[in-house]
């Protein structure tokens, strides 16, 4: 059984264990009401049977209260029967004797203190009621013309008044108590549903982050694999048509359609790793000279590094790999590179990348950015970088970028 299920079977909420509380109430003040109906069979007051006057006034008593506690709901509209109930109780009173007097007391303050819901009020009342009770015993006195004397009254009634202190005191704690209770199981259901509510929505969130992150993914494939293929398309059908006329150019074309064609295969590799959960096991610094030494081996082409050893998120470090793949292909490509230097440096809070080749270079002013040095741009933006290019005819290419490091700006 979980949390919100044990909760829904926790104790009856306030309302209803006031509406049991009534019935209780009613049920003994109609007990007490036929208990003093018995003991004053035989009681007579002035020469007027007793009994003749408390039955009559014992229907009336009960079928008000039960007005008052069945009918109606707001407390300014019960202030009129608590008024009517002290004029019953003392025409009991004096007809009693004061026989079960503060009983009924206890019984009708019970209802008061059940239907308020500020223990503020209960003491006003529980002090009030001390004092009506004396004074109704003192009324009571004064109508049979007995002397009323304030000491005596309180010493003959010293037992009631402990009683209905005694009384005060427990229904008021015991009531209390179950409103916390009733308070805090109200609350911790709530808040199991606001967990409930959370775990659902973790739930749709991780859904989502892994949709996009496969959407991501496949982004990446159509854009960087998919570039690669067109220019290792672009690269052979440039070969093919230079085969005999240019055969060094030819050669080269072959051999940055080759690296590209490399750098093709191991970007779908990764794509596969991460689509699968596989993580890679391999460090920034060993998959960077993994790809510097896939560049060479076999090309002809001289590739001298400087890698600091950094960790990174493995956002930025696909976008580092990535840029020196495609720095490697747009400096073999275009500027007919044969040499290149490349350098990763850790600062406090950057990282640096520099990319540099020997090619023919180009006025900076005539650089028009294709697809690869855009998505350079973007990459770099999105993950709080930048990016910029440093060329001059006959004096190569370099490709510059700073990244913040991971926890940094």
């Amino acid at each position: 059984m979980n949390l919100k299920e044990r909760l829904d079977r926790n104790p009856l909420p306030y309302e209803k264990f006031v509406v049991i509380g009534r019935v209780l109430i009613f049920l003994a003040l109609v007990l007490v009401l036929i208990i003093l109906a018995v003991n004053c069979r035989d009681t007579y007051v002035e020469g007027i049977w007793a009994l003749a006057v408390i039955l009559p006034v014992s229907v009336a008593l009960i079928a008000e209260n039960a007005v008052k506690l069945f009918a109606l709901r707001a407390f300014k509209q019960r202030i009129v029967c608590y008024v009517i109930d002290l004029a019953f109780l003392l025409v009991l009173t004096y007809f009693s004797g004061g026989r079960l007097t503060s009983t009924l007391f206890i019984v009708i303050l019970s209802e008061f203190y059940l239907s308020q819901e500020k223990l503020a009020g209960n003491i006003a009342m529980g002090v009030c009621s001390v004092v009506l009770y004396l004074s109704m015993l003192a009324i009571s006195q004064l109508l049979r013309d007995e002397p009323v004397e304030l000491d005596l009254l309180i010493s003959s009634a010293f037992n009631d008044l402990i009683i209905l202190v005694l009384h005060f005191l427990i229904m008021n704690f015991l009531l209390l108590i179950y409103r916390k209770n009733e308070e805090i199981a109200r609350r911790a259901k709530d808040l199991a549903e606001s967990n409930q509510k959370l775990a659902e929505a973790m739930e749709k969130l991780k859904e989502v982050t892994a949709l996009e992150e496969r959407q991501r993914i496949a982004k990446d494939i159509h854009d960087t694999a998919g570039h690669s293929i067109t220019t290792v398309i672009m690269q052979t059908e440039a070969a093919k048509l230079a085969l005999e006329n240019d055969p060094a150019g030819a050669k080269r074309s072959i051999v940055a359609a080759n690296l590209q064609a490399k750098h093709a295969l191991e970007e779908l590799r990764e794509s596969v790793h991460l689509l699968s959960g596989r993580e890679n096991e391999l460090s920034l610094r060993e998959v960077l000279l993994g790809i510097v030494h896939e560049s060479t081996d076999g090309t002809g082409i001289a590739i001298r590094y400087d890698i600091d050893d950094i960790s990174l998120c493995d956002a930025k470090s696909r976008f580092l790999c990535n840029t020196l793949k495609e720095g490697i292909s747009n400096g073999l490509r275009h500027g007919k590179a044969t040499a290149f230097y490349f350098e990763l440096k850790k600062g406090e809070k950057d990282v640096e990348f520099l990319l540099s080749d020997n090619g023919t270079g180009m006025d900076i002013s005539a650089l028009k950015e294709g697809f690869g040095l855009k998505g350079m741009h973007s990459r770099a933006a999105s993950l709080g970088g930048t990016v910029w290019f440093e060329t001059e005819p006959d004096e190569g290419f370099e490709i510059h970028l700073r990244l913040p490091l991971d926890g940094g700006r």
